[in-house]
Order: C-alpha cells, then sequence, then structure tokens
C-alpha cells in the first residue's frame, strides 16, 4: 500500500508517518520502480503499536527502543514495563500537585466569595489571592 493508504488505515497524517521514518520509529519502506513508498501489513501493525504506547505516554524515543530491542528478536517486556512504571510515577506526582492547586483554588475561591471588592485597596496585589498568613 501507498503511503496515503497507510495514513487512511492507521488513522495517523502522512507527515507524521514520514516523521516517523526520518525518526526510526518506522523502518524504511520498499520502494516501488516510480520511488512511491509500498508498506505492506506490518506497518499497520507497527503504527497502531506507535499510537498506543503514546497513547500510554511514552515519547517516541522509548518506543524506538521497545521497536528496535523487538527487530533483534529481544524481548522488551521488562524493559517496557519499567518505563510504564516510570510514566506511573510521574503521572501519580502530577496529580498529587494538581490536587494541592485544586485545594488552593478552593480556598481563594471561598475566601473571595466572603470578601468586600470595596474593601480591597492594595493597588499592588489582589486580595483574593494573597494570603493573610
Amino acid at each position: 500500500m501507498r503511503i496515503g493508504e497507510l495514513a487512511q488505515a492507521t488513522g495517523v497524517a502522512t507527515k507524521t508517518l514520514r516523521f516517523y521514518e526520518e525518526t526510526g520509529v518506522l523502518p524504511k519502506p520498499d520502494r516501488d520502480v516510480n520511488g512511491y513508498r509500498n508498506y505492506d501489513h506490518e506497518f499497520v501493525d507497527r503504527i497502531n503499536f506507535v499510537k498506543d504506547a503514546r497513547s500510554a505516554g511514552l515519547t517516541l524515543r522509548e518506543i524506538a527502543n521497545i521497536l528496535e530491542l523487538r527487530d533483534r528478536g529481544e524481548s522488551t517486556c521488562h524493559h517496557t514495563v519499567g518505563l510504564l512504571k516510570s510514566h506511573l510515577a510521574d503521572v501519580d506526582r502530577q496529580i498529587a500537585e494538581l490536587q494541592r492547586t485544586r485545594a488552593q483554588l478552593v480556598t481563594m475561591t471561598r475566601r473571595a466569595g466572603q470578601m468586600d471588592p470595596a474593601e480591597c485597596v492594595d493597588p499592588n496585589r489582589c486580595q483574593t489571592i494573597a494570603s493573610n498568613s
């Protein structure tokens, strides 16, 4: 199949497919006599793996590394699980930070609801945001 057909089969733009090829995420496909790229069905499977891995938060570099290991016939399970655990820990840290930010916003919003805007006289700060501590 040609690149447009591959793009349609996978839902990935042709520009992205070319980028994946340039960065090594996709191997260089065979070319027809006229120079057009010729992709087989294995490319569809590989791109679907890349999409799934991206949706799990893996970077293209991490994905390329997994695919390189796989292409060499090596097991990727332990390596991939390590990457996933690392990304999970990052997400947990981000969630904790977002929860702290949310709590602070709730506090500020409640404080703002109890304040009289006419009493805000400091030209350099908003009393809603400035803590009284």
